[in-house]
């Protein structure tokens, strides 16, 4: 399996990363391992998870994927063969967010606790904190750099300029840098990352690893009409994309699909895969089928043609 490097870091990360958000809430323990499993028996390495995943299920109070990737790793014994990302910063509890150093040094040990290992490969700022100076954050990541907890840094959800001001701070100060960012990005989502995003990373080496790469399942082709938002618990999303540009995405897909012989799932990520400075998508499954659907879009090439068709179908203006 191919691997890219994640910005400037010495991470070297498969060009699909499996996304964690759904272990314990709509993937049980069992679904989850089966999960995970397929994934890296395919040959890919890279993991992302967070530790507030999954506060809004009821009952839960965060750190339930963590916990799941954890116990995983442990009875798999493979934790020297994958890259675990995860993240900090969103709300855990009132008292328990941010991206304080005080605050950071304490999830940082929760987070180990939680995933069974003693340090974490790339640990991100699950988005903003504009009550906390940038320099104090990077400041606390320091710290846990030299100390070995942490390998790399990233960021989630920051707009251009404060990407752009911690990568400056960073730069003057001798402090690390992030390494890569996680936006929202797919063929139907494109607006906000193209317009100052996208050329910043490219100009800065940092690495991108969007979310929502199938824009909650829309991608997949399942949802053609009203009538399919029941189909599962993120069809009620639906609605803002299916649109007339939306069927126009989907048109474009299908026929995409038909000349590669692959499904939809596929043909959208491949798109990401092969968008210039893009390191590696992010996707969720809740089945060994959905992973060898993912791992399959590895492993298709789209041509001028293809990418062209979709490019325009999918068009922000």
């Amino acid at each position: 399996m191919e691997k890219r490097r994640l910005g400037r870091s010495d991470l070297m990360v498969s060009p699909l990363c499996l996304g964690g958000n759904v272990f314990g809430w709509t993937a049980d323990e069992a679904t989850s391992f089966k999960v995970l499993d397929a994934y890296v028996n395919a040959g890919l390495n890279f993991i992302d998870t967070a530790d507030v995943y999954s506060t809004w299920v009821p009952g839960h109070t965060g750190g339930e994927s963590e916990t799941i990737i954890g116990k995983w790793m442990k009875i798999r014994g493979n934790r020297d063969k994958l890259v675990i990302a995860t993240k900090v910063g969103s709300e855990m509890a009132p008292d328990r967010k941010g991206l304080s150093k005080d605050y950071i040094r304490s999830a940082v040990e929760a987070s180990l606790q939680r995933l069974q290992t003693d340090h974490i490969d790339l640990y991100q700022s699950h988005r903003d904190d504009l009550d906390t100076p940038q320099q104090e954050t990077l400041e606390a990541y320091a710290e846990l750099i030299q100390a070995g907890k942490v390998r790399a840094i990233g960021a989630s959800n920051f707009t251009a300029a404060r990407l752009k001001e911690a990568l400056d701070i960073s730069g003057e100060l001798g402090l690390p840098r992030y390494e890569s960012l996680q936006p929202k990005y797919n063929l139907s989502d494109r607006a906000e990352y193209e317009a100052e995003l996208e050329p910043l990373c490219r100009k800065e080496e940092v690495g991108v690893i969007p979310y929502y790469g199938l824009a909650s399942g829309f991608l997949t082709g399942k949802y053609r009409s009203e009538a399919d938002f029941g189909k599962s618990v993120r069809g009620g999303r639906m609605a803002a994309y299916l649109d007339v540009r939306g069927r126009r995405i989907l048109a474009a897909l299908d026929a995409v699909s038909a000349r590669k012989q692959a499904t939809p799932a596929r043909v959208a990520l491949a798109w990401l895969m092969a968008r210039p400075g893009l390191t590696a998508p992010i996707a969720s499954a809740t089945s060994v089928e959905q992973v060898r659907d993912l791992v399959q879009a590895t492993q298709l090439r789209l041509d001028d043609q293809d990418i062209a068709e979709l490019d325009r179908a999918s068009s922000p203006a």
